[in-house]
């Protein structure tokens, strides 16, 4: 039903929690195990019949694009220069020439999730809204020290879920969506504000696996959550198994 689908990724920025760690590629590049953390996301969506890509490219672009280029993985890829500092909104804004359906995904190029697309799609059908952005709750990067009345330390939280809801990404857009964009907005801000404000604006809340690689520890982590034999995000694993 909605196979035909375009996916928007962005994967142009900067990565500059990398730098000092690896600088010789763009962060989408940066590899979970043998393969760059944007193939894990591109597979993703393919494992759901999503095969048609548009990357959004900016900071070292031509490795991403000679990266991909002669893919064996059967998907359709446009490489869609959308400028070097181009903030997110702007990048999206960018690829509109590309939109010719009614509805379109789009993610981030660093971000892993083992959400089932096909409902998040019916989510967004379902509500009629221009945007669905998918929610999570993240876990706190530090340990939780638990006090009582008399300053006694009771237990310990080793990084507990907060209960507040984060932007995790994995959207969906009507093509309406490019009317709140300019050509070099920051897409969470001024965009989502607009939309939030004229309630047109879901929140898809997904309390599966979710994370996103943001610093080079979060590479560490999703390495080892891979080596370990149980990465929630690669389902097509378990369906060749």
């Amino acid at each position: 039903m909605f196979k035909k689908t375009k996916v928007v990724i962005l994967c142009g920025g900067m990565g500059h929690r990398f730098k000092g760690y690896i600088d010789d590629l763009p962060k989408p590049l940066i590899q979970i195990g043998e393969k760059p953390i944007l193939w894990h996301i591109m597979k993703y969506y393919e494992y759901y019949g999503f095969k048609n890509f548009i990357l959004c490219l900016g900071h070292m672009g031509n490795e991403i694009r000679n990266r991909f280029n002669n893919s064996r993985d059967g998907w359709s890829i446009v490489f869609a220069d959308t400028g070097l500092n181009t903030h997110t909104g702007g990048r999206i804004k960018r690829i509109e020439k590309y939109i010719n359906e009614d509805i379109f995904l789009a993610t981030y190029g660093d971000g892993l999730s083992d959400i089932d697309l096909n409902k998040l799609m019916e989510f967004h059908k379902k509500k009629t809204k221009i945007a669905t952005i998918t929610c999570v709750k993240p876990h706190s990067p530090f340990g939780m020290v638990n006090i009582d009345r008399d300053e006694l330390v009771t237990s310990f939280d080793e990084k507990p879920l907060l209960d507040q809801w984060i932007n995790g990404g994995f959207f969906v857009f009507d093509r309406r969506i490019f009317k709140y964009l300019d050509d070099n907005d920051i897409l969470e801000k001024k965009p989502f504000e607009r939309l939030a404000s004229e309630k047109e604006l879901v929140a898809y809340r997904l309390k599966g696996f979710w994370k996103c690689m943001d610093t080079y520890k979060d590479h560490l982590d999703l390495n080892e959550i891979w080596e370990n034999g149980d990465p929630r995000w690669a389902k097509w694993l378990k369906r060749s198994k």
